[in-house]
């Protein structure tokens, strides 16, 4: 078993209605690079990474000369011809490695007829519960979806996924308008949900000042932990003197230096482990089990995933010992995927697929119809949001949406 051949395909797969994020972003879609390794007996494995297009799909090419003839089960190997660790200041490759990881995972669970988390030690749980992720949306024209700004349909929507999904567990998406229209959503999920846990993420768009009032205003309920207020492990640091329901990221612990700072100054309580971010599944694995060690809490983070990067996610949650939380997914924003046999949730979960390797296989027919739709769409327009036209200035009155604008047009 030796790597032949490298692949990279970028697609662009359509959600039911743009999401409205914090950071002076909506998509319609979501940008994915698919990775293909194909070993020397013609049999491909798959991994995903986020972003594409030209340059993406060259730089993970490129890795072909470095890897032709590699075994992809040498997997510590392949961690520093790709992702050196002393050379990291030359060489950023963590998200390229993580595809390439993944794809080499799949890749040698297939031929062993094994999965991918036995290669981490096996599985601990054979489900994995996920949150509801729930979003201030545009309405999407095509689907009718969407157009989601003020409480009451937010909860209609949380109450919709609940009853479809059996989600026991709501991650509100704030930071889009002022931090009094989060706080009125977020209590309204409580009341809603009483019994059912929460979070909110307002993706760091927060001041440390802004995120102390807003913890305080909503202290009194059931949270799982408040996501990213603010920027920075400083910001994080100050933060949590000052609060008291538990703190989570996933922005600015996303590597090993980070994450020693973190638990040597006491800076987060929880870290959200992305399986790209982090350079692979193994690197968010061994983070995992450097958490459990020093009795810090671990979660599942999403970056707005396919069914590849999910498979990657669930075998992840599936050997992590100390997965405290439920977590995170897109995936029930899609309106199709590129695999065979989409994931499903029941009671709030996704079971762990029993196939070898990642447990997914592709749909060829799909995978060129995104690309082409990409080839058509392009990448994402970051700064085009029409309700938030100043979303980059500090001026607090230009950084957030009027609740009123819900059915403000998009590109």
């Amino acid at each position: 078993m030796a790597i032949a051949d490298i692949r990279a395909t970028t697609v662009t797969v359509p959600l039911e209605a743009p999401l409205r994020h914090a950071n002076g972003v909506h998509w319609g879609r979501f940008v994915r690079t698919i990775v293909e390794i194909i070993d020397d007996e013609g049999l491909s494995g798959f991994g995903e990474m986020g972003g594409g297009g030209e340059s993406a799909e060259a730089a993970v090419v490129a890795m072909l000369p470095y890897l032709k003839g590699h075994d992809p089960l040498q997997l510590e190997q392949l961690r520093w011809k790709i992702m050196n660790p002393t050379a990291s200041l030359y060489n950023n490759r963590a998200q390229i490695h993580a595809a390439i990881e993944m794809a080499c995972m799949d890749l040698a669970g297939k031929k062993l007829g094994i999965r991918a988390c036995d290669l981490l030690g096996g599985a601990l749980r054979e489900s994995i519960p996920f949150a509801s992720y729930l979003f201030y949306r545009y309405r999407d024209e095509k689907t009718g979806a969407g157009g989601e700004t003020m409480a009451d349909e937010i909860v209609a929507t949380a109450r919709a996924l609940q009853a479809k999904h059996g989600f026991t567990c709501h991650k509100l998406k704030g930071g889009h308008f002022a931090p009094d229209h989060d706080i009125e959503v977020f209590r309204a999920l409580a009341t809603a949900f009483p019994d059912h846990n929460l979070r909110l993420d307002p993706n760091a768009v927060w001041s440390v000042e802004e995120s102390i009032r807003v913890a305080r205003a909503i202290e009194d309920l059931n949270n799982d932990y408040l996501e990213d207020p603010t920027w920075g492990l400083e910001g994080m640091r100050r933060l949590r003197q000052f609060i008291k329901i538990p703190t989570a990221t996933n922005t600015v612990v996303v590597n090993f230096e980070q994450l020693a700072q973190s638990i040597r100054h006491d800076i987060v309580d929880v870290i959200l482990l992305d399986t790209t971010f982090w350079g692979g599944l193994r690197q968010a694995h061994k983070a995992g089990t450097v958490l459990e060690t020093f009795q810090y809490g671990a979660a599942v983070h999403s970056s707005g995933e396919l069914g590849i990067q999910l498979a990657s996610m669930l075998h992840l949650g599936a050997a992590l010992p100390n997965l405290s939380f439920a977590a995170d997914a897109h995936y029930h924003h899609l309106q199709d995927d590129i695999i065979t046999k989409p994931f499903t949730y029941k009671d709030g979960a996704i079971a762990l697929p029993k196939a070898p390797g990642l447990g997914i296989e592709i749909d060829r027919d799909k995978l060129a119809r995104y690309k082409a739709l990409y080839d058509e769409l392009g990448g994402y327009s970051y700064d085009r949001d029409p309700g938030r036209p100043g979303w980059y200035a500090t001026v607090p009155e230009t950084r957030y949406a009027d609740p009123k604008l819900k059915d403000a047009p998009y590109t």
